[in-house]
């Protein structure tokens, strides 16, 4: 009589949440690690690989978290990773995708430091961050690209990117002393005077039928 084999024990499998919560660090790790220049250098990476490859959020969703982020104390990459963490795991996602991009940095920026003064001294250094600083400015204009190809056009929209745009260049050119917050202010102001506007307009077409 031939002996039955065991039956072999089922393999323990991972937990969903844990999964997607290592997904997330090791995502956002290697976001904040290969991204030169700050969060609006990461605007297109994040934009890239959440939105475009994983689908974890919709390109409506970044355009708003990239203006909430602006809009709110700390760097628009950590505000960006953060939204998006929560949305995928919520609270400990939320901490492993900011704890994922805020660690290289940290490290990275630790360790230029403790040799700074000799850092700068090698030409080999000084050369590569004026190829980053192209790199960066690349990046910058590839998410405004980005932003502006996918947003919805209407009149009022096409006018504020428009004039924003002249005023940024002349705030640049002929330094002058102007807030950007202030300039956000303003086309804030202006599309919410226009949105109760249509909404006055649209309300008293409705009470004459």
């Amino acid at each position: 009589m031939i002996p039955k084999k065991a039956d072999t024990p089922p393999r323990p499998r991972k937990n969903p949440l844990q999964k997607n919560i290592l997904t997330l660090f090791l995502t956002f790790f290697k976001i904040g690690l290969f991204t030169f220049g700050g969060g609006y250098a990461m605007l297109s990476i994040i934009d890239n690989i959440c939105v475009e490859r994983k689908k974890w959020i919709t390109h409506d969703e970044m355009m708003n978290i990239t203006v909430i982020a602006e809009s709110t104390p700390g760097p628009i990459a950590i505000n960006c990773s953060t939204f998006v963490g929560y949305k995928q795991a919520g609270l400990w996602g939320a901490l492993a995708a900011t704890f994922g991009v805020v660690l290289p940095s940290f490290v990275i920026i630790y360790l230029i430091s403790m040799v700074f003064d000799n850092f700068l001294q090698f030409p080999v250094a000084v050369n590569a961050l004026r190829g980053v600083k192209i790199a960066v400015g690349l990046l910058i204009f590839s998410a405004a690209v980005n932003m502006m190809r996918k947003m919805k056009k209407t009149p009022l929209s096409s006018a504020i990117l428009a004039v924003s745009a002249v005023v940024m260049l002349a705030i640049e050119f002929f330094s002058l002393k102007f807030s950007t917050v202030s300039l956000m202010l303003i086309a804030a102001a202006v599309s919410l005077c226009v949105f109760l506007a249509e909404e006055l307009a649209h309300g008293k077409d409705g009470e004459r039928k």
